[in-house]
């Protein structure tokens, strides 16, 4: 799907139109949440909202101006949806984006005010993305793939590419993970740079898709999602996807949603880091042991997005 030159490519395209966001300490805790030397990468400061402007940022800028002009559409638990409504303001042209009837208010009124007609389509991601299929089919908009893009993954792959620069002592990088696309894209990056570093991503218990699919083999679709945090809950991966997940993501550990929202508060607490649920996700499986550390490794824990303090 992609290789290292390919994040590399999506890094000039989109330079000027993304964030280089700050790595930092995550030193001061009053309440450490793991051994050895934490580091968060402030994602959630990124003009979306997340790392999904980075994606976002590549496939619109290598796709071609005719097939842009026409306007984008996408299925988003929401900081997905947040991108594209960005990259069709950048542009100047119509964005629609469909969305589960779960996604956060808050996020559909940031979509809005980018510009972009917003859709409730459906009780979970999968329901939405019919309707944006729908919708490009019948309109002839640029449909965004919100995680199987290749174009989507190398701009998410981005961020291991910062990673790297900034903290190539890192031993431990864990990425919070929704269909699979920024795990991957960044893994990717950093794998071939680092082969020895740990790829560690985070799912919720209610959705499982990626530590069931790699413990098959296969991709697996799940039965049920039941977590209630949208922009984590994806029933299927893409297979093409999943054939380079298992080739350079170590492993998946699982947290319950209300570690997640205990995290989050952390968050504020500590830092004043306004997270969402799925940015809080790297901090939540630290915080609860899903993610063993050691006392003298360097660790790497992408706040992957913004949201309301809760």
């Amino acid at each position: 799907m992609i290789d290292l030159n390919d994040v590399r490519a999506a890094a000039k395209r989109i330079e000027g139109y993304v964030r280089r966001t700050p790595l930092v300490p995550a030193t001061q805790f009053r309440d450490p949440v793991c051994k050895g030397m934490l580091h968060l990468k402030l994602e959630c400061l990124q003009p979306s909202g997340s790392f999904k402007a980075r994606g976002a940022a590549s496939k619109l800028f290598a796709s071609d101006p005719n097939a842009v002009a026409r306007g984008l559409v996408a299925a988003s638990g929401g900081n997905h949806g947040l991108a594209v409504a960005r990259s069709a303001n950048l542009k100047n042209v119509p964005a629609h984006i469909f969305l589960p009837e779960n996604v956060q208010p808050e996020k559909v009124e940031k979509m809005r005010r980018w510009g972009a007609e917003t859709v409730i389509a459906g009780a979970d991601y999968d329901e939405a993305n019919a309707g944006a299929l729908a919708h490009a089919k019948k309109s002839g908009a640029l449909y965004f793939h919100s995680f199987a893009d290749p174009l989507i993954v190398a701009g998410q792959g981005t961020v291991g590419l910062e990673i790297f620069e900034d903290l190539p002592n890192v031993d431990t990088v864990v990425i919070a993970v929704g269909g699979g696309g920024f795990i991957t894209g960044a893994a990717v990056a950093l794998k071939a740079l680092k082969p020895s570093i740990r790829i560690v991503g985070v799912e919720p218990t209610g959705s499982p898709t990626l530590h069931n699919s790699l413990r098959s083999g296969d991709v697996v679709t799940l039965d049920e999602v039941t977590t209630r945090v949208p922009t984590m809950a994806c029933r299927r991966t893409d297979d093409a996807l999943f054939a380079l997940t298992r080739q350079v993501v170590d492993e998946v550990v699982l947290v319950e949603d209300q570690a997640m929202a205990d995290a989050a508060s952390q968050l504020w607490f500590e830092f004043g880091i306004a997270a969402d649920l799925s940015g809080a996700a790297t901090i939540a499986a630290l915080a609860t042991g899903a993610i063993q550390t050691k006392d003298n490794e360097v660790i790497c824990a992408p706040v992957c997005g913004a949201g309301l303090p809760l």
